[in-house]
């Protein structure tokens, strides 16, 4: 297992190394066939008097999949603590799914995702604008995958929301929480201003239909 430690306005000493590697490793220990690499990201505001959170952030590429927490209190040792019991209760939830999707009946109840409706005066009279400066790129695989997978995922990465790649359409879609509830999913409109309709197998808790956001 590759366990890879980076920092962001903080120098990675010794003694953090070490507490990281005793805190993490034995938080992953016990799925070490399921996992391929660690990726451990330490960071600290760069003005404390504003924002004193210093944060930890694990990222593992468990096959295909990805898992990801994040913590964040005033004192880094406790947010290493946190995010390696949150890692490991992720990693202990995907395991089981795995085990789970071995034995039981892949028949499945289909289900329809009925298309939800993007207001067109979303934006309103407002222009959009882009942060004056990007302060982070991330790349990452994106294999297609059904509705159903995506939430999977998105139940694993600690996000509001996970970006994927429709199995059926070939489109980039993206599957979020809503606010009041259940989950969304936001495909792309064609240039004839129709929208695909995804008619795979989903999750009966998957709600789109009910309003955007």
């Amino acid at each position: 297992m590759k366990l890879v430690i980076q920092g962001k306005n903080i120098d990675i000493t010794d003694a953090i190394r070490d507490y990281v590697h005793q805190k993490i490793e034995k938080a992953v220990n016990h799925f070490q066939n399921i996992t391929n690499q660690v990726d451990i990201n330490l960071s600290v505001a760069r003005n404390p008097r504003i924002n004193p959170k210093q944060t930890a952030e694990v990222t593992i590429y468990a096959n295909k999949t990805v898992i990801r927490a994040q913590e964040g209190t005033e004192n880094l040792y406790a947010s290493i603590d946190l995010v390696a019991d949150k890692i490991h209760r992720q990693l202990r939830k995907y395991k089981e799914k795995l085990q789970s999707q071995k034995t039981r009946n892949q028949a499945k109840t289909e289900v329809i995702l009925e298309e939800e409706s993007v207001p067109v005066d979303l934006i309103s009279d407002r222009t959009p604008e882009l942060p004056e400066e990007v302060v982070r790129m991330k790349y990452f695989a994106m294999p297609p995958m059904t509705v159903e997978e995506a939430l999977e995922q998105l139940e694993l990465v600690d996000h509001d929301f996970y970006m994927f790649r429709n199995i059926k359409s070939g489109e980039i879609n993206v599957i979020y929480e809503r606010n009041h509830g259940g989950y969304g999913v936001i495909q792309p409109r064609n240039g004839n201003g129709k929208t695909h309709h995804t008619n795979g197998k989903v999750p009966q808790s998957l709600s789109a239909a009910a309003g955007f956001l």
